[in-house]
């Protein structure tokens, strides 16, 4: 059985760092231009150049997305650009435009291409073509089912296929979206959007005939809010579909984000190749680590129907969360039994903690005295970014992170 790749979004340096600490295969990162999530950190070339160096070192890659839809402006540099890219070698570039990929394949003619999913790739004959143009991937728009994936992979034997497996849901189609630009001139093609999707909207019907439900409560209806996608459940039948790539979206999402969601799918990508029945036995357990997260309520997208009413969330556009993030681990003593933290959010001497370790079984417990940078002690960790230390119930890791039930 080929154990399928786990794709991690890295929104900057640290948080590709954790994105590998954590389980990850690949991450996939941008540029400060040409990225689908310009609002995102993002990397300078020397940035990027440090982490393909770092992922490289630890036998994994790095894929760089050059994704937006293309204006005339953009290609103005676009050859520099790879210059720049083809010195510090990432393992791929992941891109959408026909012509920034015509492009590449010149500037870059040893480079792995990945076609991004905004080039909503839904059939066999149009994977075909895009290999004999120079691509090995296929990123698959999202709106496939999985019956349609397998039947690609049958017709397309020789084409890694990549597909979305938990995350964000765009209400547009592959995420091709104009909401954006008219509500507030930010071009969602481009990297900018600003989810005007999540937004709470009345709907007025106007004697049209159609029977449209519409629910709606004081705050309004959020009737193009998607729920987020997560298959930690289907695990087998992504495997079985064909799909050589899992990919968790996130580019904006933080550091607690990548790092729990990571773990989850290493842990049963993990479990099921070793042993299905564990699989099964432990979907519970997966289930209660992605509802720790940030996170919309969650539904399987497309894969194994098409998108219905029970896909969306009417009436409330925003996030829910069981777990504060508190503070990433940077260091630890075994000697003393120490750990140096960087606090995220505040938390006080007395609080029950949990930390989420980078691998193996999470454990809790209270802090019963915290101290600064210096070993002076404190009652409570105001400031973001504070260095902190305290003594650990068991041996912690870099990377490790603090988090408390809400």
């Amino acid at each position: 059985m080929t154990i399928p790749e786990l794709l991690s979004p890295a929104g900057d340096l640290e948080r590709l760092k954790v994105a590998f600490a954590y389980g990850a295969d690949a991450v996939y990162i941008a540029g400060k231009s040409l990225g689908m999530r310009a609002k995102a950190r993002n990397f300078e070339i020397d940035e990027m150049h440090e982490g393909i160096r770092y992922a490289h070192s630890l036998g994994k890659k790095v894929y760089v997305t050059v994704n937006i839809i293309a204006r005339n402006e953009d290609f103005v540099g676009l050859e520099d650009y790879f210059t720049e890219l083809e010195k510090i070698a990432p393992d791929a570039l992941i891109i959408s435009d026909l012509g920034i990929f015509d492009m590449a394949r010149k500037s870059l003619p040893n480079m792995e291409i990945h076609i991004s999913t905004q080039a909503n790739t839904t059939n066999f004959a149009s994977a075909n073509f895009l290999k004999k143009l120079g691509a090995s991937r296929i990123i698959l728009a999202r709106e496939l089912s999985l019956r349609e994936i397998s039947d690609i992979r049958k017709l397309s034997p020789d084409v890694e296929l990549e597909s979305f497996v938990h995350g964000a849901m765009c209400m547009a189609y592959s995420g091709r979206c104009l909401i954006s630009n008219y509500m507030n001139g930010r071009d969602a093609n481009r990297g900018g959007c600003s989810h005007p999707c999540r937004w709470d909207y009345a709907l007025v019907e106007e004697k049209s005939g159609a029977l449209i439900p519409v629910f709606e409560d004081s705050e309004g209806t959020h009737i193009f809010s998607s729920k987020d996608l997560c298959m930690i459940a289907h695990i087998p039948a992504l495997i079985n579909a064909g799909i050589m790539s899992f990919k968790i979206e996130g580019r904006m999402k933080t550091v607690y984000y990548v790092a729990a969601v990571t773990k989850t799918y290493r842990e049963a990508i993990d479990d099921f190749i070793s042993d299905p029945e564990l699989y099964a036995s432990r979907i519970p357990y997966y289930e209660d680590q992605l509802s720790k997260i940030c996170h919309r309520e969650y539904t399987t997208g497309f894969y194994f129907s098409p998108i219905s009413e029970e896909d969306h969330c009417y009436t409330d556009g925003s996030h829910t969360k069981t777990q504060d993030f508190y503070a990433i681990v940077d260091d630890y003593d075994p000697v003393s039994g120490f750990c140096l933290i960087e606090q995220r959010n505040k938390f006080e001497v007395g609080e029950r903690i949990e930390i989420l370790k980078t691998k193996g079984e999470n454990f809790s417990q209270v802090i019963d005295a915290l101290f600064d940078f210096d070993g002076n002690p404190v009652m409570a960790a105001p400031h973001p970014q504070q260095k902190l230390k305290f003594r650990t119930a068991k041996p912690v890791e870099k990377f490790d992170i603090i988090r408390r039930e809400v």
